[in-house]
């Protein structure tokens, strides 16, 4: 990376033990940034921060349940008694459907357990890291991760429905948090394959993820790694005119039908 677009910057990333949320912290603290590793999964955040050392930066892991509000509490007051200050969240926990089921067999934990991560989770980071801007004086990056199915009706209904809320979260807090100096946008990758999404299990076969990739006009599947770019931007003072946007990363999918 030629610039070091969050030199001085603390941030705290949800679910960076794999997938966008690992590629993202890995890639804030490449462009300067300190970066909190929040993650329910302890092993694989020891190994985002590991990595992240390794290679000259400067991480810490935090246990994050987003289920929790004092999970996102203690990650967010993690990077002020370590850093002084708190400068961007990216809201990146989620979990997919189960495959194979559909709204109408969808049971009430699966029920609970989307709205509860994919929303209720960014709904609690968005509000913490306000309150930790506001009382800092003002100022702040909230960036989400929502999804292509957040647009456009695809990828299951409850997903769909959870996605959907963190895309107009994201557009109402904008308005709302403009006069602090806050901006809030989101993320909205296409198909991808993540350890805690379509693929979890690590046996999706060939002509699977044949199917899957021609999802996409441009016909493959989204990298992990392409998310978490725009992240990075969206979080850099580049994009300092830039809220209430939730930008597709998905190859085309929402553009219209091929």
């Amino acid at each position: 990376m030629s610039e070091r677009l969050l030199e001085g910057k603390t941030a705290v990333i949800t679910g960076s033990g794999s997938g966008v949320g690992k590629a993202a912290a890995l890639l804030f603290a490449e462009a300067g940034a300190k970066v909190i590793c929040a993650d329910v999964q302890d092993e694989w955040i020891a190994n985002t921060v590991s990595e992240i050392k390794s290679a000259g930066g400067e991480a810490k892991a935090a246990h994050c349940d987003v289920r929790k509000r004092e999970d996102i509490q203690a990650a967010v007051d993690a990077a002020v008694a370590a850093y002084g200050r708190l400068d961007i969240i990216y809201n990146n926990a989620g979990v997919s459907s189960p495959l194979g089921k559909t709204f109408l067999t969808n049971t009430d934990d699966e029920i609970d357990r989307l709205t509860e991560i994919n929303f209720r989770g960014v709904l609690y980071g968005c509000q913490i890291a306000g309150r930790q801007f506001v009382k800092q004086g003002g100022g702040g990056v909230i960036v989400n991760t929502a999804s292509a199915a957040g647009l456009i009706g695809w990828g299951g209904s409850l997903y769909c429905g959870t996605k959907g809320a963190v895309v107009n979260l994201t557009r109402a807090l904008a308005i709302e948090l403009a006069s602090e100096n806050i901006r809030v946008n989101s993320v909205c990758p296409g198909v991808m394959v993540t350890n805690f999404g379509i693929g979890a299990a690590g046996n999706l076969s060939e002509a699977t993820l044949a199917g899957m990739a021609k999802i996409a006009p441009i016909g493959r599947i989204t990298d992990a790694s392409e998310p978490a770019r725009v992240a990075l931007f969206l979080a850099s003072d580049h994009a300092i005119t830039i809220t209430g946007t939730n930008i597709p990363v998905d190859g085309g999918m929402t553009a219209g039908k091929k």
